[in-house]
């Protein structure tokens, strides 16, 4: 018989079986999530003084938390098909970082795509695990099947970024909050999207509709059942179009017109947020 699990938060994930029959569904004493606007205000002016100090980014995610996520998460937990998928995919971190595995199934597939965008810009699964686990708070860590559920919510972030078409340039990370908050709806998404639009927005470029690519990725996201909720090794060995048609995912177009127009004017997008230099 299994020893019981205990009933305590833990940082160090790695003892923890997540699809054990009898891993709790949620441990009692979880915090209540609560919206602390002064918290939230606080980092994010220091997040605006220097835009590199990603340790504030954490900080305004626990002052707006979603505060429906427990609820979410043991809605979804209670069902057998949760229940299917939490013994298929115990860690979504590992499956993911599997390239070898990932790359003998079909080009052109979910699986082939995700290995091409992560090694093409050095991720890693696990690589976002370390990132987070920097700034998480002890309670946020508890050996039950919220806490698997929690696991799934971080590690379908680059997922995100694949099927909506949204790259890793400035706008196009904005554009995945907004994505996010429609799956995942803590208001912190939100807020850095829109802040971060606004930052976009004030650069003396040409005029692009910025705010309707955020807002269409909004809508996006909405239409999207969501990801977490998903079997993504089911997905994987899908044609791409197809997941995507599977989804309710469509193209951006607002956000493409903006890079088009970007890159019309001699401004590559990927670098629109990069200090301006400085005349000799």
């Amino acid at each position: 018989m299994t020893a019981p699990l205990e009933a305590r938060p833990s940082l160090r994930q790695a003892h923890v079986d997540f699809a054990a029959p009898d891993l709790p569904l949620m441990l009692p004493g979880r915090p209540e999530m609560r919206y602390d606007l002064p918290k939230a205000w606080r980092n994010f002016r220091e997040l605006v003084k220097d835009k590199e100090d990603t340790s504030k980014v954490t900080p305004i995610f626990e002052a707006l938390p979603w505060r429906g996520v427990y609820d979410a998460a043991l809605s979804f937990l209670k069902t057998e098909r949760a229940q299917e998928i939490r013994r298929k995919e115990p860690s979504l971190m590992k499956l993911l970082d599997d390239h070898e595995t990932l790359r003998k199934m079909h080009k052109g597939s979910l699986a082939h795509v995700y290995c091409d965008f992560m090694e093409r810009e050095g991720l890693s699964a696990h690589g976002l695990v370390d990132e987070l686990d920097k700034d998480r708070p002890l309670n946020f860590y508890w050996e039950d099947q919220v806490t698997w559920y929690f696991n799934r919510m971080r590690d379908t972030h680059d997922l995100m970024h694949i099927l909506s078409g949204f790259g890793r340039d400035a706008l196009g990370e904005q554009c995945v909050l907004a994505f996010t908050y429609s799956q995942q709806p803590s208001p912190a998404h939100l807020f850095l999207g829109y802040a971060g639009a606004v930052e976009i927005a004030k650069r003396k470029t040409v005029k692009v509709p910025v705010f309707r690519a955020v807002r269409e990725a909004q809508k996006m996201g909405k239409a999207c059942p969501r990801l977490v909720e998903m079997c993504i090794s089911d997905l994987l060995p899908l044609p791409i179009e197809e997941v995507r048609a599977k989804l309710n995912i469509k193209p951006p177009s607002y956000y493409q017109q903006a890079h088009a127009m970007w890159r019309a004017a001699g401004i590559d997008p990927y670098d629109l947020m990069a200090p301006a230099k400085q005349a000799a």
